[in-house]
């Protein structure tokens, strides 16, 4: 018992100097920024209004709440700054979200899922979201838990779905 605690005690003091040496490279840092990320452009013939519509009213559809609606480029504009269009909408199911965040609390940095509509410097829309699919495949889930993260998945990318292509 005396030499599992000493070995215990020794890791214990070991970790932060480790924990120091983990640095990680800028490369690899933007790397998985990147496959964090989903881009989606608008279609040409759809506006970023439009977008926005199509995504409130499939996610109603889909019974996940408009939890918030933050206009950002407005708050810049009323800065007194100009700002191409950028605006965050946030979703969420909050019986999945209860769930999730009692399994483990690290999910609720993840809540409400955020998607982001904008405009780039050549006015062409773009929605941008997290990848779902590395919630879903890169987190050890319960069973009871693993239908409902694949519901969230399936349920955020219906909504980008529909703004995407303005289907109303």
């Amino acid at each position: 018992m005396k030499i599992l605690a000493a070995l215990m005690l020794a890791l214990a003091m070991t970790l932060p100097a480790l924990a120091g040496d983990m640095k990680m490279d800028k490369a690899t840092a933007k790397q998985m920024v990147a496959a964090s990320i989903q881009k989606f452009k608008i279609a040409d013939d759809v506006s970023v209004e439009d977008a926005i519509d199509s995504m409130k009213l499939r996610a109603n559809t889909l019974n996940f709440k408009l939890v918030a609606d933050l206009p950002l480029s407005e708050q810049v504009k009323a800065m007194g700054e100009e700002a191409n269009y950028m605006r965050i909408l946030a979703f969420c199911d909050a019986l999945i979200a209860k769930k999730m965040v009692e399994y483990d609390i690290t999910f609720a940095g993840f809540l409400p899922c955020r998607i982001a509509v904008l405009e780039d410097s050549k006015g062409q829309g773009w929605i941008v979201t997290m990848n779902m699919d590395m919630m879903v495949e890169g987190v050890e889930l319960p069973k009871e838990l693993q239908p409902l993260a694949v519901k969230v998945r399936d349920t955020i990318y219906s909504i980008v779905d529909a703004g995407v292509n303005g289907d109303l």
